[in-house]
């Protein structure tokens, strides 16, 4: 049995909910965000909020039955709070700046980079040694964290690199002699 599963998601304040069939769509104050969740499980409202139960006993269907109450309770955070992921660059020289509609990177190589923004992101740079990357979809946001801490991931021996922040990274031991 999931114990996510079983918990109903409640409905913020300003956040309206449309269920069709196998669809949900979430509106609120930050945005629209819609979901289709797999047949092996169904939705419905309830006073609690939204309940998602499992069609059978299956192994396919109780995988599916957590991940998909996770996925409406991100979709109803997305769309009243937004989520946000924070990245520290480190390193001499190492920076970030916004150039419209591009954050250009400056990690150590011959050139600068330069990755072009997505649809419904939003990229600050409050300092130029820190990225912050907010949205309403924790996937999107995740992932565009993600490819850009991939230009310059951190490294062992010194700890230059992109990093979220937070982030611990096991140092090693340079050459003995």
């Amino acid at each position: 049995m999931s114990r996510i599963g079983k918990k109903p998601v409640p409905v913020p304040n300003g956040v309206t909910v449309t269920i069709d069939g196998q669809s949900i769509k979430v509106k609120g104050p930050k945005g629209e965000l819609a979901f289709d969740a797999t047949d092996d499980v169904s939705i419905e409202m309830s006073d609690e909020g939204v309940t998602v139960k499992p069609r059978n006993d299956s192994k396919q269907a109780r995988s599916a039955w957590g991940m998909s109450r996770t996925m409406i309770a991100n979709l109803m955070t997305g769309v009243e709070k937004g989520f946000e992921k924070r990245l520290e660059i480190t390193g001499v020289g190492y920076r970030a700046a916004l150039q419209g509609n591009v954050l250009q990177l400056a990690l150590g190589y011959s050139h600068d980079v330069n990755y072009p923004i997505p649809q419904g992101i939003k990229i600050e740079c409050p300092k130029p040694t820190e990225i912050t990357v907010s949205g309403i979809d924790k996937q999107q946001v995740g992932q565009v964290a993600a490819e850009i801490r991939e230009y310059r991931g951190p490294e062992p021996y010194k700890g230059k690199g992109i990093r979220y922040a937070g982030e611990y990274i096991f140092r090693k031991a340079g050459k003995k002699k």
